[in-house]
């Protein structure tokens, strides 16, 4: 059920209602073990109460329901438009840890909610962060992260109730991790949705038969209730230096979970129609907005950040072959409806600690493994692989180390010896040397987008051949490129119907033996891509203003076009002849 073929409902089909709640519920049951074995973990490992943790659990579920159903909608500059599951994100626990143990929910708090700007700022500035957020450096982090967190899993396996033997936390992570393994790699059809639940429970098994499952906070809970006021007491309103000491770190693993976010809007955008569309970079923009929307929330009710899960969402719909978007509501309107059980949910959050740090271990090398293609997928040179290896090194190496606060103690102790935040600084810092020092030419020229200003592009196109000793045919084709380009641009009613010319920005990189065009504009709602892919299939009937696209896809070796919220972006290669 990979295919297009195999989609039944496509993004925005309404489906029954009956199929919604169905496929909705098994969404539920993909994701449950992660929103609150993640907000689990992350309290307990800081040293809070079972107040803070009820409460926690009861606020990741309300956000992870609302964002969900509001990732599906439509609404101007929020929303998805497409069905793409949220959970709690595994990518805060490390950080999370050291903020509950450093000044508790409080610093937790304000710490996101600070952070959560940043990611709001990316998906403002989406288009000019691109170059900078390089997919090299976001893989890296994510790769740091997972190794950073690992400790933390690592030492929950130990923790076992004092009449219960030693071995019954091992003996328990092991057969979870087995269970769930095999499992994945087995099982078919609908049962896969269903491996996360089946290995925790197998687990939960193995404890309960060596005499350590307590499920006294199972009886004691109320079946429908919310949690005390109590659990949460607000944010800290006068920030030290601990605080300032983390902040850089939550604002680097946000900004990771942003590109991370990118990527997966992307794929959700391919698996949801029977036919294969060009990303549309405005719904990638009302994702990131409610993504940051997301962590926002999660800071001022005091819990971890949730996230969006690609591939579960994928997943799911590969598996059901349902990818309406009213399939988010009903998953939204179930988690938000789990949040008033809190006997259910107490059942989850009496899961021994054993089987969740052997679930946390799991999906840590997931993790790992999505770090590496996120740098692999960008292409790995020497250099880039230098950059890698270097950052990642030196994250690992300060992140288990006390160098810093040995030498300087205090706020920049702690700050310098956080492993991602350097290693992602690092990372930046290479990549940005890189990309400066490179021997590449890069020119730019900012004008209007009017077809008066064509000589003007012409003879920037002109100079930049001169300036490469390109000969003449292949001049020739980067200055037809460029005026194909212009008029292909020109051809919408929004532009010409505009009170004001819109401005044009012109920007030319040398990659290899080719020029790599961007033209930055605003444009109209039909995606020049689109339209090149659906005159590869046409036979005849040419319309007027389509023999552009034909010249500017002859002139070109490829072409490429990304639409954003107020900005257009149209790259265009032209290879040398020689």
């Amino acid at each position: 059920m990979s295919s297009g073929d195999a989609i039944r409902y496509e993004t925005d089909d309404r489906c029954p209602p009956l199929v919604a709640f169905t496929v909705g519920f098994q969404g539920v049951a993909a994701t449950i073990t992660s929103v609150v074995l993640y907000v689990t973990i992350t309290v307990r490992a800081g040293d809070q109460d079972e107040g803070y943790l009820s409460w926690a659990v009861f606020a990741a579920l309300v956000i992870v329901g609302a964002l969900t159903a509001l990732q599906a909608s439509k609404i101007p500059r929020f929303g998805s438009g497409h069905l793409f599951l949220m959970v709690v994100t595994p990518t805060f626990i490390a950080i999370s840890v050291l903020a509950l143990d450093k000044g508790g929910p409080e610093m937790l708090a304000s710490l996101i909610v600070v952070s959560s700007l940043a990611y709001l700022v990316l998906a403002w500035r989406l288009p000019f962060m691109r170059r900078v957020i390089t997919p090299t450096v976001s893989g890296t982090v994510i790769m740091l992260i997972a190794v950073t967190v690992l400790p933390v899993a690592l030492n929950r396996i130990d923790e076992v109730p004092a009449d219960a033997p030693d071995a019954a936390g091992p003996v328990a992570a092991l057969v979870t991790v087995i269970v769930s393994t095999g499992l994945a790699f087995r099982v078919a059809g609908a049962w896969r949705l269903w491996t996360p639940l089946i290995g925790v429970a197998s687990g939960c098994a193995v404890v309960a038969l060596f005499g350590g499952y307590e499920l006294g906070s199972v009886a004691d809970a109320s079946w429908i209730g919310v949690p005390g006021s109590s659990g949460f007491k607000g944010f800290d309103l006068t920030p030290g230096p601990d605080f300032w000491a983390l902040l850089p770190a939550f604002v680097v693993v946000t900004m990771v979970g942003a590109i991370k976010n990118i990527g997966g809007s992307v794929a959700v955008q391919q698996v949801g129609w029977r036919q294969s569309r060009v990303t549309d970079f405005r719904l990638v923009q009302g994702s990131l907005n409610t993504n940051g929307l997301g962590v926002l929330l999660s800071g001022i009710a005091g819990t971890p950040p949730s996230t969006v899960h690609t591939s579960r969402t994928v997943q799911l719909v590969s598996l059901t072959g349902v990818a309406s978007r009213y399939v988010g509501y009903a998953y939204g309107a179930i988690y938000v409806g789990l949040a008033f059980l809190p006997k259910l949910t107490a059942v989850f959050t009496t899961i021994p600690s054993p089987v969740m740090g052997a679930f946390i271990l799991s999906a840590l090398g997931l993790l790992f493994v999505e770090g590496v293609r996120t740098v692999v997928q960008d292409g790995l040179d020497a250099q880039k692989a230098m950059v890698v290896g270097i950052a990642f090194a030196v994250g690992v190496g300060l992140d288990t180390q006390t160098i810093f606060a040995d030498l300087l103690g205090g706020t920049w102790g702690v700050l310098l010896d956080n492993g991602v935040l350097v290693g992602a600084l690092v990372a930046i810092a290479l990549t940005m040397f890189l990309d400066l020092t490179s021997p590449r030419i890069r020119e730019r020229l900012e004008t209007d987008l009017n077809l008066s200003k064509l000589p003007e592009i012409d003879g920037f196109l002109r100079g930049l051949a001169l300036k490469l000793g390109w000969n003449e045919a292949s001049a020739q084709r980067l200055r037809s490129a460029g005026e194909e380009t212009l008029i292909s641009l020109l051809q919408s009613e929004e532009v010409e119907g505009a009170e004001e010319v819109p401005r044009l920005i012109v920007m030319a990189h040398l990659e290899g033996e080719a020029v790599e065009l961007e033209f930055l504009a605003v444009f109209d709602e039909e995606n020049l891509e689109d339209r090149l892919a659906y005159l590869s299939d046409e036979t005849e009937g040419v319309e007027e203003g389509e023999i552009s696209l034909r010249l500017l896809r002859h002139y070109s070796s490829t072409v490429n076009h990304q639409k954003y919220h107020g900005l257009d972006i149209v790259t265009v290669q032209v290879r040398s002849s020689g």
